[in-house]
């Protein structure tokens, strides 16, 4: 099996859930800027505190946790367990474990739309996106999009969802009105990561099997361009006019112009990265390193590594995990 793929034998790993009780080392009400880390083989999610740069709650969601999703006004993560299959829902200002959404196959990409719901979750398992209701748990509709689907975008303006199809080397669009797909765009060897702009005009995958990063222009349904980057790259993440991406066996993150699509440099972080975000001034980085159990945190303009955190066992961190304070 392929390293950077995510079969239902890595899914189960240690194959039982665990818990759901939460256990918070500081149940105070969060204010500053924070990461929510999901880490897979301790079936957790450790919340970072980026001043102190301190792991500062645990919460304990079970089942494998492997993606997750930030609300755009930050007081709600959505957390999948390709293993329960469940979707965990998290207040983000209380650090508690709200509810759990049973849903099928195995969810693993999430994203939510900027209106607070519907969310749109990826089953691994089959070819569809499953649109769920966040408060009621209601199954809206499983919209048919390509094999083993994996990271999950919504446009801005909440028009568009895309998903990105791993095993058929493409990026389905949806129109999220309909919720029928209107589009399909091929891309690089399997595509996992998938990132929008700010401006919703382009999409960034992750080519875990051609060690690329393939551009969409979104509106015209079609590439714009190929980025050459480290092996098995896993996501992508926006900053400072620069895409990064995070290359599994490298060890390291690829910076390249947005512009020109060369690339810049190749930065050293932890083992096996995976998970990435960029803070909203584009100053900052925040990556995930399954193997060695770390955060890493990126200074962009210099394009080098300025610290390590410890969180928990196996971090993914795959999708939106940066809340930043209002």
């Amino acid at each position: 099996m392929q390293r950077g793929a995510l079969s239902r034998g890595r899914l189960a790993l240690l194959a039982h859930l665990g818990a759901g009780c939460i256990a918070a080392f500081l149940p105070l009400v969060a204010v500053a800027d924070e990461v929510f880390v999901t880490n897979q083989l301790s079936e957790d999610v450790s919340v970072i505190d980026l001043k102190t740069r301190q792991v500062v709650a645990r919460i304990e969601i079970g089942g494998k946790p492997a993606g997750i999703a930030m609300a755009r006004d930050g007081t709600r993560a959505y957390v999948t367990s390709p293993d329960g299959p469940y979707v965990s829902v998290i207040d983000t200002a209380t650090r508690k474990l709200l509810r759990r959404i049973a849903v099928e196959g195995g969810p693993l990409g999430i994203a939510v739309h900027p209106s607070g719901s519907p969310i749109y979750v990826a089953d691994w398992y089959s070819a569809e996106l499953q649109v769920v209701d966040p408060i009621s748990g209601q199954l809206i509709k499983q919209v048919e999009v390509g094999n083993s689907p994996s990271g999950v975008a919504v446009t801005p303006d909440g028009l568009l969802v895309l998903t990105a199809d791993r095993d058929n080397d493409q990026v389905s669009i949806v129109d999220a009105q309909t919720l029928e797909r209107i589009a399909t765009v091929q891309v690089g060897t399997h595509p996992f990561g998938l990132t929008i702009d700010a401006d919703g005009k382009r999409a960034y995958t992750a080519d875990v099997g051609s060690d690329t990063v393939t551009v969409i222009d979104i509106v015209r349904q079609a590439v714009a361009g190929r980025v050459k980057v480290g092996r098995r790259p896993y996501a992508v993440a926006l900053a400072d006019g620069k895409g990064f991406s995070t290359d599994q066996y490298s060890e390291t993150v690829t910076a390249f112009d947005l512009a020109s699509l060369t690339p810049l440099a190749r930065i050293p972080v932890g083992e096996y990265p995976e998970g990435i975000a960029a803070s909203s001034d584009g100053t900052s980085l925040y990556v995930a390193n399954w193997e060695s159990n770390t955060l890493t945190i990126i200074d962009t303009a210099h394009l080098v590594a300025t610290a390590q955190v410890r969180v928990g066992n196996g971090p993914r961190a795959f999708g939106t995990f940066l809340r930043e304070a209002r």
